[in-house]
């Protein structure tokens, strides 16, 4: 039985890869997205390493031509620059591991005597903070010298040329065949956040609103406000990650700009954004704990509260439509959010008004009233001044 539920979750699961590759497939067709940029560097990879192929291999015959090729294909890198970074490394690191291994071989006219000394020395080389994650390349360059045959000093200068030859073609065709920018994954990226920060103010604004205590909710909310920090984390590093991918680009002079204030402005609203709500949600959980020991705030101080985590969600909805409009920034979206933060800022002052008339005498009663009017004005203070 055990192995016919093993089966059929091998099936189910064969089956979930599938039609999310299929719809990976659909996406880089129809429309522009990470999917298609994924598509266009293997394509490109691909024609890399066919053009260094023709010249290495079918063109010059070299010895080793399958180094070009090869070289060629890993530096089609994510970015220009990385291309240029990395190749410069990679070469570094082939140069000093064909070197070392061949001046071993020469002076000890044995390979596997020479391995036993030369790996050795290639690893801590490897290792060295300058040639970065192109160091293990270095081990790699040995390992051809020491397997490849009858050592030259000509053999190793000519498979050195041809790390070079494809270093040259794989940074070429990165550079100049649709250079790599992310801008638009930048865009998805703090959309996604803000879109899962709006879910879930209005969720839990629904609930209070409602006099709705569920644990479970309430648990299952507090994990997605968790998982909000780490999304604002992936957009702050997709804003890194663009403007490197402008650096060296050719395409930057048309009319392509690095990200400016506003996504790191973004960032820091959603930052705030994302540690409000994950102490909104923790409150809401240890109010609804079973043992009691919470206090739960009544109907006077969640419906106004409620409203306020509403306002802020469309506050958020607002700020990216205004900031982030594919044609730019949009007027009628900004006019609106103006329009919301002033009533935010009204529904403050009254959750302000109508907490300091509840506060009772109780200690915990009072943590808690506190902590979710200094939560509220933090939220409110960044929302208005950005």
């Amino acid at each position: 039985m055990r192995g016919i539920r093993g089966i059929r979750g091998a099936v189910l699961s064969a089956r979930r890869h599938g039609r999310a590759a299929v719809e990976a497939v659909r996406r880089a067709w129809v429309e522009p997205g990470r999917e298609r940029d994924l598509a266009v560097q293997a394509v490109k990879a691909a024609l890399a390493a066919c053009v260094a192929w023709a010249v290495a291999g079918w063109w010059l015959k070299a010895p080793m031509a399958f180094v070009a090729p090869w070289v060629a294909v890993v530096l089609v890198e994510s970015t220009v620059y990385r291309s240029i970074a990395h190749g410069l490394q990679q070469v570094a690191a082939i140069a000093t591991g064909t070197v070392v291994a061949t001046g071993a071989v020469l002076m000890v006219d044995s390979p596997l005597g020479a391995m036993g000394l030369v790996l050795p020395v290639a690893v801590l080389l490897g290792n060295w903070r300058r040639l970065g994650s192109q160091g293990i390349y270095a081990v790699t360059g040995a390992l051809f010298v020491l397997t490849g045959g009858p050592v030259t000093v000509a053999a190793s200068a000519a498979r050195i040329a041809e790390a070079v030859f494809g270093a040259v073609v794989g940074i070429a065709v990165n550079a100049l065949i649709r250079p790599p920018v992310y801008l638009r994954s930048t865009r998805a990226a703090l959309e996604d956040a803000a879109c899962e920060a709006q879910e879930i103010l209005d969720a839990v604004a629904d609930r209070l609103a409602e006099d709705e205590w569920d644990a479970h909710v309430a648990g299952s909310l507090h994990e997605r406000a968790l998982r909000l920090c780490r999304l604002v984390d992936q957009a702050r590093a997709a804003v890194g990650w663009s403007r490197e991918s402008l650096w060296a680009n050719p395409r930057r002079g048309r009319a392509i700009s690095p990200p400016g204030q506003d996504y790191d402005d973004a960032v820091t609203v959603l930052d705030h954004v994302a540690v409000h709500t994950t102490g909104v949600t923790r409150l809401v959980l240890e109010a609804c704990d079973g043992d009691g020991k919470k206090p739960r705030p009544g109907p006077h101080v969640t419906k106004p509260y409620a409203e306020f985590l509403h306002c802020s969600a469309r506050a958020i909805r607002l700020y990216t439509q205004s900031r982030f409009a594919p044609s730019g920034q949009d007027e009628r979206a900004d006019q609106e959010l103006r329009e919301v933060v002033e009533d935010l800022v009204r529904n403050l002052d009254d959750l302000r008004q109508r907490l300091h008339g509840a506060m009772p005498g109780d200690p915990d009663v009072l943590a808690t009233y506190g902590t979710l009017l200094t939560q509220a004005r933090r939220l409110a203070d960044q929302l208005v001044s950005h």
